[in-house]
């Protein structure tokens, strides 16, 4: 399985909500196993610069590639492109029925 998350600053904050207006269209295409776009909570006591988050799960590289080529994803950019500052992303492998704690890293 493949976790994609992405994590956006706005320009102007007023725009936050249209930003996730922006990238809730993402959550109609069909390859991602869970998608979910949310405000962050800001409650971080190092930092909150981050505004909003999209974090997905996906089968597999195929379903992730199918995701990212909708044309629903080309109508969220065109959106959300000129109302964010940056926009960080992070594809990871995890492997199905296993998640690592934090505990068995360090």
């Amino acid at each position: 399985m493949i976790r994609h998350i992405v994590l956006f600053t706005a320009k102007d904050k007023a725009h936050i909500d249209q930003m996730i207006e922006g990238l809730s269209v993402l959550t109609a295409i069909p390859h991602a196993r869970r998608l979910e776009v949310a405000r962050n909570r800001k409650t971080d006591q190092l930092g909150n610069d981050v505004d909003v988050v999209v974090y997905g799960e996906f089968d597999s590289e195929t379903e992730l590639t199918a995701y990212k080529e909708h044309a629903l994803y080309q109508e969220s950019i065109k959106r959300v492109r000129p109302l964010r500052e940056l926009r960080f992303a992070a594809d990871y492998n995890v492997p199905i029925g296993r998640s690592i704690s934090m505990s068995e890293t360090a």
